[in-house]
């Protein structure tokens, strides 16, 4: 291993990795230094003398999310040496807390389920949700890409193999593994498996401070080891920034947005917006910055999601006086602000055992927790959340009438409707917290960071929540998981490119 590196990392030879993962699946997130070492190589260019060598590589890729590990694995399919550098202790970031699906268009599981879907109609769908403020060249090349995204998933062990609809969409194409576990866990898992078995070289604790540049042409990265406190440069011609949005940079956040400046967040604590700022260091312009996203249901103790696909699956929203107030299915924000006008602003998420079954995540986040409010009788579960009983009956009565009479929805709610009528029932008290940071560094369709005259930096990329444009002024559920898919891929394949691969 080379011994000059600093932070956390393993040595494939030195550990059993099988061990080291088989005890870090245990704990929701896998730890970054799971990932096999590499030798590292010669450094190219002198390095002063107060600085540590990281040693030399082909690309460093900033951020060991989804759309990090998503570039790392391609980057090196393509022959690229490649170094992850994470300044958390684990790999994952916002991507582990990902609890619905990935949406695609055009796939087999579409096909076999009788969805008729489109690119067009995923990419109406997008700009629509994200108010028309979406960037539609960017949008086009994330739809149009998507299928191919589930299908290199499913090559390298990853099955999303059961589809249902979420809030915006027009059709079924959020897809989500068959067990109904949370999409995120799954994924990072699985993606961190696969950067072991390449032997990709990865450091926890490294928090990137600058990109390095000599004349005009990025050098390398200076990072500090978190631990150490010692300044570590890496060096390399290509960097992919993958260090997710700023959900969790409350000072950051109430700039744009400062009536969220006392909401949770579902965001890791790592979502500091660091990546946005590195590259705007070295000329990068930005996009959407001031757009933000609220998600309509957060239990407000834990911050912990519940998933758009159980509404997807059949939830309702009822408020303090057990009465629904909306379409649940309506784009997040519209859900968000309908919840926020109730009173306390918050409402339960109420369903039955078909809802229950479909999603592993309840049990696991919630009813573990004893966050979920659970009865035999719906008159039982009305007692246990202290709402009004003849409002409650009323609601009931006319959400499941509707549907037995193949009626209007009270509410206008088209699509995923389904009987609450299977025992046990259950509810769950939520309310909107921060979601997701639509804007970030401008891109290409190439996944080339631009400067503000709209050109290209040279050797700087970027994939993820970092980056805006795509989702606009609101991101529909199921689209993070695409873009990082199609556009840390796609980023791999313009390192590639540029390196002349």
């Amino acid at each position: 291993m080379n011994k000059r590196n600093e932070g956390t990392r393993v040595g494939g030879r030195a550990m059993d990795r099988r061990l080291f993962l088989r005890g870090m699946i245990g704990t929701g997130m896998l730890a970054a230094t799971s990932f096999a070492g590499l030798t590292g190589c010669a450094p190219k260019q002198a390095i002063a003398d107060d600085l540590r060598d990281g040693g030399s590589y082909d690309v460093i890729v900033i951020g060991a999310g989804g759309a990090g590990m998503t570039a790392a694995m391609s980057a090196h399919d393509g022959g690229a040496r490649v170094i992850l550098l994470e300044k958390m202790n684990v790999a994952g970031g916002n991507t582990c807390f990902a609890e619905g699906g990935m949406n695609a268009c055009c796939t087999k599981l579409q096909e076999s389920e009788g969805v008729e879907d489109s690119v067009e109609l995923f990419a109406s769908d997008t700009y629509k949700g994200g108010h028309n403020l979406g960037n539609m060249d960017l949008i086009n090349y994330m739809c149009s890409n998507s299928n191919a995204a589930i299908e290199r998933l499913a090559e390298r062990g990853m099955n999303l193999t059961k589809i249902s609809t979420s809030g915006g969409a027009s059709v079924p194409r959020i897809h989500r593994p068959e067990d109904g576990s949370a999409v995120g866990k799954y994924l990072v898992k699985h993606m961190c498996e696969q950067c072991a078995e390449r032997g990709v070289d990865a450091v926890t604790h490294t928090d990137v401070r600058e990109i390095l540049m000599e004349d005009g042409a990025i050098v390398g990265v200076r990072a500090i080891d978190g631990r150490s406190q010692r300044d570590i440069v890496y060096r390399a011609p290509a960097v992919v920034i993958a260090a997710g949005g700023f959900g969790a940079n409350h000072e950051m956040l109430a700039q744009y947005r400062p009536e969220l400046r006392e909401a949770v967040t579902t965001n890791q604590p790592g979502a500091q917006g660091d990546g946005i700022v590195l590259g705007q260091n070295v000329g990068a312009d930005v996009v959407d910055i001031e757009q933000i996203q609220v998600h309509p249901t957060v239990e407000q103790g834990t911050s912990i999601l519940l998933s758009e696909g159980i509404r997807g699956d059949g939830a309702i929203l009822v408020n303090a006086d057990g009465n629904r107030f909306t379409d649940e299915l309506l784009t997040r924000d519209v859900v968000s602000a309908a919840e926020w006008a109730q009173p306390g602003g918050w409402a339960f998420a109420v369903f039955d055992r078909k809802v229950y079954d479909e999603n592993k995540s309840i049990k696991e986040k919630f009813e573990k927790k004893n966050l979920a409010l659970s009865s035999d009788t719906l008159e039982g579960l009305c007692g246990l959340m202290g709402v009004d009983a003849a409002n409650f009956a009323a609601t009931m009565e006319a959400y499941n009438g509707a549907i037995a009479a193949d009626t209007d929805d009270p509410f206008g709610r088209w699509k995923s409707r389904y009987p609450i009528d299977k025992a046990p029932f259950y509810a769950i008290k939520v309310a909107p917290g921060i979601h997701h940071t639509m804007g970030g560094l401008r891109i290409d369709t190439e996944a080339r960071v631009l400067d503000e005259s709209g050109t290209p930096i040279p050797g700087l990329f970027a994939a993820g929540e970092v980056t805006g444009g795509i989702h606009g002024g609101n991101r529909l559920g199921g689209n993070a998981i695409c873009d990082i898919n199609v556009f840390g891929h796609r980023a791999a394949e313009s390192v590639l490119e540029f390196l002349g691969r």
